[in-house]
């Protein structure tokens, strides 16, 4: 049997995006201080209570658990909707009279979308406030979805996934940074962990939602289901999401948006083709071209006073230390879900629902580790929890270069729940020291800066997986890959994400500490 094309294993990116911030609140007792707004607008804060901007109701906050479940309520929404459609796409290509592979197109134009606007995201929010760009979003989003169930053709198709990958772009990075404007510090931890509850279970409820769908309905209610939740999903940002503006610094960088938005998508398909056999002109052509554009955006980016990806916020440690660790760790997380499934259905002769059924351990796992990690934080502090927590993930996911048909399927279960529990608890931890030393004038780049690096580096786990799986099949000679390959393919990625060691290392031992409790 022929691998499948990665295109169809696109959704899991953004399936993959779930696993960021998520802990249990802290104790009561550590000291703590508010997150600092991002308008200048918005008094110091001396009580440990939050500040309300000028203008804002003098009503009392909303509990930050319910604006977590707000914000993680339109995540689930785009993740479902990225899950459940590739599950769609064989009956699609059927009714738009194309070939399945054809459908391809479908995938990746979302993916070009957000590779252009999210860096985008921060300023404007920025400029327009955080509710207003998040609920925006959110309807941009919703439309997308209606024009998409309307879609006559695939050509209709591609320009309204375009539409709803402009949507997706500013919720996922605007989304998270209304969330750090409206917590208290000493919340921050807690709320994050609440954002996991449904923003987890869109990856879940998408392939047996689809698959219900498409079997009993028509193709179309894949989109329409998106409908219901983006109106409630509006209503609630506008009664309980306070408006925040951050500093104008000046023009808009259009053209730094041309430059980052034609080297990053140029990078994501490059390295997306290089896993295709007989695309390999292709690919390193696209690389090129990434590569080119993004040395002129570099360039560029010194010379402009506000570029769109700040580049200067790798001078921060704790922010430069969490984007290298975590993108070296994301290339474990983004090849997983592309290799385990196709090993277990193609070596293990699984059904496609039995293994989902067994990989959905790993998002079980993560869900545990929402009763732990601020436990484990405040006991270790962030760099020796990230250090040993990060070598035990990562060879964790190695065993599965050794899993065999007649390994128990208990077993293999257990140790994906483990696998599950411990990166959730890395990129939970990364994605909160990363703030530790920014200032509120730099959030909302931090924000955007750093969601674009996941989306690259969780395309790339995706792509080196494929390429090692090739190229194991390429040396041993032979067309169909066997178990041997899957095995390199997981020792190979994970021996990458084994680097990131280094760079968990040269955290600062307070790393965080107000935010943990941790005493060094």
């Amino acid at each position: 049997m022929a691998i499948a094309s990665v295109e169809d294993y696109i959704p899991l990116i953004q399936a993959n995006s779930a696993y960021y911030l998520r802990l249990p609140p802290l104790d009561p007792t550590v000291p703590s201080r508010a997150i600092p707004a991002m308008s200048d607008q918005t008094c110091q804060v001396a009580t440990g209570q939050p500040s309300a901007p000028i203008g804002a109701t003098q009503n009392p906050a909303p509990n930050f658990r319910l604006i977590a479940l707000i914000i993680a309520s339109a995540m689930f929404m785009e993740q479902l909707d990225a899950t459940v459609l590739a599950t769609a796409l064989p009956t699609m290509a059927r009714d738009f009279g194309v070939s399945p592979p054809s459908m391809s197109i479908a995938l990746t134009s979302y993916l070009l979308s957000l590779a252009i606007f999210i860096p985008a995201s921060g300023r404007v929010a920025d400029r327009f406030g955080s509710r207003t760009v998040f609920r925006t979003a959110i309807a941009v989003f919703t439309l997308g979805s209606i024009l998409c169930a309307q879609a006559p053709n695939l050509t209709f198709l591609v320009v309204a996934r375009l539409i709803q990958g402009l949507g997706g772009a500013m919720m996922m990075p605007v989304g998270r940074l209304v969330l750090m404007r409206s917590v208290q510090r000493k919340d921050f931890v807690a709320a994050m962990s609440w954002l996991l509850v449904p923003a987890l279970i869109g990856p879940i409820l998408g392939p047996p939602v689809g698959g219900l769908i498409v079997t009993y309905l028509d193709w179309r209610w894949i989109f329409y289901i998106n409908v219901p939740i983006g109106i409630l999903g509006f209503i609630l940002v506008s009664i309980y999401i306070e408006e925040f503006k951050g500093e104008s610094k000046g023009k808009f960088d259009t053209f730094g948006l041309f430059l980052s938005g034609v080297s990053l998508g140029s990078l994501l398909f490059g390295f997306e083709m290089s896993s295709r056999s007989g695309e390999a002109g292709t690919s390193i052509l696209l690389i090129a071209i990434g590569l080119v554009f993004g040395a002129a955006y570099l360039r560029h980016a010194r010379n402009h006073p506000s570029p769109i990806l700040d580049f200067s916020l790798m001078r921060v440690p704790s922010f430069k230390e969490s984007v290298m660790a975590g993108s070296l760790t994301r290339i474990t997380q983004g090849a997983q879900p592309f290799l385990l499934p196709l090993m277990l259905q193609l070596q293990f002769g699984l059904s496609a629902a039995s293994a989902g059924g067994i990989v959905v351990a790993t998002a079980l796992g993560s869900m545990l580790m929402k009763a732990t990690a601020g436990k484990i934080l405040r006991r270790y502090g962030f760099r020796n929890s990230l250090t040993v927590i990060g070598w035990i993930s990562t060879l964790g996911y190695a065993l599965c270069a050794f899993f065999r048909p007649d390994w128990p399927i208990w077993l293999i279960f257990t140790i994906l729940f483990f696998c599950g529990f411990f990166m959730s608890f890395q990129f939970t931890a990364y994605n909160i020291v990363a703030y530790d030393q920014i200032d509120r004038e730099r959030m909302s780049s931090a924000t955007s800066f750093y969601t674009t690096f996941q989306q690259l580096m969780l395309s790339l786990g995706i792509c080196v997986g494929a390429l090692a799986l090739n190229t194991s099949m390429l040396v041993q000679d032979h067309t169909d890959p066997k178990l041997g390959d899957f095995s390199v393919a997981f020792l190979v990625v994970t021996a990458i994400s084994l680097t990131a060691t280094i760079w968990n290392r040269r955290f600062s031992p307070n790393a965080g500490s107000d935010i943990s409790g941790h005493q060094a």
